[in-house]
């Protein structure tokens, strides 16, 4: 027989135990030091006298970028290690020499604390030059060692000061020391030299460049940007697309890469077996100056030329890419003979883009184009075998149904007129 004191006791035990247990974990939990694959990026932010400018959303650039970062550091990924450099942040004076030294690691690369990077940044307020070179050897030091993924995300509102150390070149020298690191750049003014520089300097470590004039626009590209670094990085394949389907590459699941010129048709070839659905997206990145209405096209197409399903989409005003997609669900096949038998679905890319006659033409604009091949979704498959005809058998069934429900009401109606007169 269990007495009350054993039964106390042995409880004593238990929480004691447990105690003693959860002691020990979360100790071990907090000194744990991050992997040596842990991701890596450091933001770059511009913290330039001309960062007092008002012209975001009614707030200063600097009033803006603090926003954005607290925002951005509120969503950081548990496994990455994210610091923070400054550049034009400290020297108020007109020493050129001096000025163009200014940029300073303000958090170090490592475990995010929120609170004390938030604090950091609070304290940062629009002071001196624009060393983008320097900053950019500065960040690529701080983010050194390891085999990790490693990123640089740089926010600014003008060009480089402090040449000739051409910022440029310097992008092109991180990327020459074969360590796979990728500068990203976020222009906060719409100026086409500022929009050259940044390109290059993107374009140099395999990067990108989007100009952003809103608070909103800027807290998503950074928050896209930090955690595209937690993601496995995929390498792009070069492909070219023909001029027709008959010539068009083949192509499996995959990431590619292209040139498109202006206003070009290009094709490409995809085998999608029964039971299985296409899914193809395309990004088109406008990369110099163009004409404000604009739009891309992608179709897909049989190789008799009739088309399956297109997705398109379009803009006006400026812009840096616009993407579309599709999708197509192939039915499951009759029989077993045919069940191996895939279907060449040929892709067509159009774009509508032109350009003043200023610009240039050549080489295309950049292409980025996605591919899959998936098992179709039963439901999928369902609705593409049956095509709209489960659409008129539901009406026709509804039409059936109320013809139905209206003869039995006058039925109903005359027999109680019937039975009225009855009585």
């Amino acid at each position: 027989m269990i007495t009350t004191k054993r039964l106390t006791t042995g409880v004593g035990l238990l929480l004691a135990t447990l105690a003693a247990g959860i002691g020990t974990a979360v100790p071990a939990a907090a000194d744990e030091p991050p992997t040596a694959s842990s991701p890596k990026v450091e933001l770059v932010l511009d913290v330039s006298g001309s960062m007092r400018t008002r012209d975001i959303d009614g707030e200063s650039r600097m009033s803006a970028a603090k926003q954005a970062f607290n925002e951005v550091l509120d969503s950081v990924p548990e496994e990455v290690q994210l610091g923070i450099r400054t550049l034009g942040a400290n020297y108020p004076g007109d020493d050129r020499q001096v000025g163009c030294k200014d940029t300073k690691q303000l958090y170090p690369v490592g475990p995010l604390d929120r609170t004390e990077a938030k604090t950091a940044v609070a304290t940062l307020s629009p002071t001196g030059w624009t060393p983008i070179g320097p900053a950019l050897l500065g960040a690529a030091d701080d983010l050194d060692g390891g085999e990790s993924t490693r990123r640089i995300v740089l926010i600014t509102d003008g060009e480089d000061t402090c040449g000739p150390l051409d910022p440029c070149e310097v992008a092109r020298d991180i990327a020459a020391r074969g360590v796979h690191l990728v500068i990203d750049t976020l222009g906060l003014v719409p100026n086409a030299k500022i929009r050259q520089q940044l390109t290059c300097i993107a374009e140099a470590t395999g990067g990108t460049y989007t100009a952003v004039q809103h608070k909103e626009d800027l807290s998503h590209r950074v928050t896209q940007l930090v955690d595209r670094a937690a993601e496995p990085v995929v390498t792009p394949v070069a492909t070219e697309g023909a001029a027709s389907c008959a010539k068009a590459p083949e192509l499996t699941a995959g990431l590619y890469t292209d040139r498109a010129k202006l206003g070009e048709h290009r094709w490409y070839r995809v085998n999608v077996l029964p039971g299985q659905e296409l899914r193809a997206s395309v990004s088109v990145s406008a990369d110099r100056a163009v004409n404000p209405d604009y739009g891309v096209l992608l179709r897909a197409v049989t190789t008799h030329g009739r088309e399956i399903v297109r997705g398109s989409e379009s803009g006006t005003g400026r812009t840096d890419a616009i993407s579309t997609g599709l999708r197509y669900p192939k039915a499951e096949a009759d029989d077993d003979a045919d069940a191996e038998t895939a279907e060449a679905v040929c892709l067509q890319l159009s774009d509508s883009f032109s350009s003043p006659t200023t610009a240039k033409t050549g080489p295309g604009m950049p292409v980025e184009l996605t591919i899959d091949v998936v098992d179709s979704p039963d439901d999928a498959a369902d609705a593409a075998a049956f095509g709209l005809g489960r659409g008129w058998w539901f009406l026709g069934l509804m039409l059936l149904a109320g013809l139905l429900a209206g003869l039995l009401f006058g039925w109903i109606s005359r027999w109680r007129v019937a039975v009225w007169r009855t009585n």
